[in-house]
């Protein structure tokens, strides 16, 4: 008879169990992963210098130059004496006075009128891509070409608008040498040179409107302003929004169409913006700390403006 035999331990059978994949398969992965990423790292790592370097480091320089000055190639800290010679400067306050006013005048027109444009645009059921087209095309073109043209238009002598006013029997009007009009002037060259962009922003707001709103708007016999009233400014009140808080932040930078228009100063001082006295503080004045301190100003002020945008932006998301 033969011996019995003893039942093998399934602890003897199993093979040894080993906590995920070896390390050659482990730094394979990784090395596969730096490959397939690291492109984009490279593309992530050149847009960060480029911010720091164009974006972040003149601001960090822009509030270091408001607290110092330089003279003969020496540089001295002086605190707030160029704030306190900023805010004494009469060019000062009138710069303020005139971007106020710009900004006004630009969000009068260059808020309100693209609005009109998407509407009126929106009504039509043909031809809208070219309509599109013909409203974005000023947008697509160089800015100073654009400003050159108007230059061109407002003429005393030979431009287009006194020729339309001549033809109409009208007073013809000096336009950028006017006081009275020489801001206004600037804001219509301004307006039809963006305006493009807000009225393709405001007529996707409007297409995206159901349409059985207004269908239940004209069975309780509303017209159209009415219709306009409780329909459609209600139902893009936030791009609405958006858009003011956009072109106040950028009509209070304006400074390309003043500088080409009527010199930068205009008549009496008229179209001198901030933009422009910080200008004349740095390149004509030679006073770097008066030009970053008044920058300074201006950068706490549309700081706030761009608080208020993110918050709105931030409650559309939500």
């Amino acid at each position: 008879m033969s011996a019995p035999t003893l039942p093998v331990s399934s602890k003897q059978t199993q093979p040894p169990h080993h906590d995920g994949p070896p390390p050659e398969a482990r730094r394979e992965v990784f090395v596969r992963s730096v490959r397939r990423n690291l492109s984009a790292h490279g593309f992530l790592i050149g847009a960060v210098l480029c911010f720091a370097f164009f974006s972040w480091y003149p601001m960090v320089r822009e509030f270091l130059l408001a607290f110092q000055k330089t003279e003969a190639g020496k540089t001295t800290w002086v605190g707030l004496d160029n704030l306190e010679y900023v805010f004494h400067d009469p060019a000062f306050w009138q710069a303020w006075r005139n971007t106020l006013l710009f900004t006004a005048l630009a969000l009068l027109l260059g808020f309100l009128v693209p609005f009109v444009i998407a509407i009126v645009i929106n009504e039509f059921r043909h031809a809208q891509g070219f309509l599109r087209l013909l409203v974005y095309l000023p947008v697509m073109l160089p800015p100073v070409a654009s400003v050159l043209l108007f230059k061109y238009f407002y003429d005393p002598g030979y431009g287009l608008f006194n020729g339309v006013l001549h033809f109409l029997h009208l007073p013809e009007q000096q336009w950028l040498q006017s006081t009275s009009t020489a801001m206004l002037s600037v804001v219509i060259a301004a307006t039809w040179m963006n305006m493009g962009g807000a009225t393709l922003i405001y007529l996707a707001a409007l297409q995206g409107i159901p349409g059985e709103l207004y269908e239940a708007a004209e069975l309780d016999g509303a017209g159209l302003l009415s219709k306009i009233w409780h329909v459609t400014i209600p139902q893009t009140r936030l791009i609405l929004s958006l858009l003011l808080l956009m072109q106040i932040i950028a009509t209070m930078q304006v400074f390309t169409e003043p500088f080409l228009l009527t010199n930068g100063a205009g008549p009496e001082g008229s179209t001198t913006t901030v933009v422009y006295l910080i200008y004349q503080y740095a390149f004509n004045f030679n006073n770097y700390g008066g030009a970053a301190a008044l920058g300074l100003v201006l950068l706490v002020l549309l700081a706030g403006f761009s608080a208020a945008y993110v918050r709105l932006s931030r409650d559309s998301e939500s």
